[in-house]
């Protein structure tokens, strides 16, 4: 068993700024995503210059930003929000969900796909890869704050915490739909799959992850399960990305050249 290091959340104090892990865990994702996003646009045939890849990474940023907040409030927390409307401004105290912030990114990607005169899936396909490794870091956040602990465990690698042994489902998350993920994704797309590929991919990956660690992972206490004693709300949400994914990896090769 490992005795979990109850790591200070604030990295920095300056007077009354407080500058926190989970908030460089998310300029780290970001500045991440930009470096990858770099590297594929030197690629030849990307179509992508490195200004459109800045502005696509500070796009993408506000797309995370606030559909993430709006999400978490909308899907876990839509209660606190009737009581206290100024909780949707507090990001400082945690609380962002995955699925808003994707909702946040596939807008943003289609308002500056028209600009670009780029196809919504061409935009997908190129920034689905770049993901991975932010939310990653993201799930180190979430571990530094010591929150969205797993269900009690005996395993070896489990983290003792208030003197409980709990599965440390933020590295399982930070393992599978970060690491894992990314090598999947940009070893596949370096293989230059039909266009909606990619993007299916990433959808039906982070859905299976995320759906197989909600198994280990506690309910959020004011929801626990919505059915059968063990379906959670992260399950519920993921069930339509692992769908709609297949059902692109389908359309995408279906129209595809038979050499691909």
């Amino acid at each position: 068993m490992i005795p979990y290091p109850n790591i200070d959340p604030v990295a920095l104090q300056l007077g009354p700024l407080a500058i926190r892990w989970y908030g460089l865990m998310y300029i780290v994702g970001f500045a991440i995503a930009w470096a990858l996003a770099r590297h594929r646009a030197r690629q030849p045939g990307s179509g992508w210059t490195p200004e459109q890849v800045d502005d696509l990474i500070f796009y993408s940023a506000l797309g995370v930003i606030i559909g993430g907040r709006i999400g978490s409030i909308v899907f876990y927390n839509f209660d606190s929000w009737l009581r206290d409307p100024l909780v949707l401004f507090r990001i400082w105290e945690g609380g962002m969900s995955f699925h808003g912030g994707l909702l946040g990114v596939v807008l943003a990607l289609w308002l500056y796909g028209r600009k670009l005169g780029k196809s919504f899936f061409a935009m997908g396909d190129f920034v689905a890869p770049l993901a991975p490794l932010g939310l990653a870091c993201g799930r180190l956040g979430n571990f530094i704050n010591g929150e969205l602990w797993g269900k009690p465990t005996d395993v070896p690698w489990g983290f003792v915490v208030d003197g409980t042994t709990r599965h440390a489902s933020q590295l399982y998350q930070a393992g599978l739909e970060g690491v894992t993920l990314f090598v999947i994704l940009w070893l596949y797309s370096a293989r230059r799959p039909p266009e909606k590929a990619v993007s299916g991919m990433f959808l039906l990956g982070y859905g299976v992850f995320r759906f197989a660690v909600e198994f280990v992972r506690l309910p959020d206490a004011h929801i626990g399960y919505l059915a059968w004693g063990w379906l959670t709300m992260g399950q519920l949400l993921s069930l339509p990305l692992i769908v709609f994914g297949g059902v692109l990896l389908w359309l995408a090769y279906r129209r595809a050249p038979r050499s691909a």
